[in-house]
């Protein structure tokens, strides 16, 4: 199992990112996808997670209205599309695939088992 996330960068304060996981390993059928993001100092934290299997989205309150989780099934592919950044979204984010999602817990990084290697957003003021 890989999970490759892409996407990030420098991008000014009211712009837009959108992030990349790729997944090869598993289908996304079976597997709920979460993008974390940590800054240095604090904990990895969930912001947005997709279940195909359950047709369920689920977004933290400190991006919701601003960021859309969706997928590429052919692609196998998840994608964050992060729009009106602002630079407290500055962190390197994650993403995490898990074949068992509990909803009222999406965000817990420790119900994941893959990981990938992060990607850099920094949001410039």
């Amino acid at each position: 199992v890989q999970l490759v996330e892409s996407g990030g960068g420098l991008v000014p304060a009211g712009g837009s990112l959108r992030l990349s996981c790729e997944v090869s390993g598993l289908t996304l059928n079976n597997y709920a996808i979460t993008w974390f993001r940590q800054t240095p100092g604090k904990e990895r934290e969930g912001v947005s997670c997709i279940s195909r299997g359950d047709d369920a989205t689920y977004y933290a309150e400190f991006v919701k209205g601003r960021f859309t989780i969706s997928t590429d099934d052919a692609k196998n592919t998840v994608y964050l599309q992060m729009d009106r950044l602002e630079p407290e979204d500055t962190a390197a984010y994650y993403c995490a695939a898990t074949s068992v999602l509990y909803p009222n817990s999406w965000f817990s990084r420790y119900d994941y088992q893959y990981w990938g290697q992060g990607t850099q957003v920094t949001v410039s003021s």
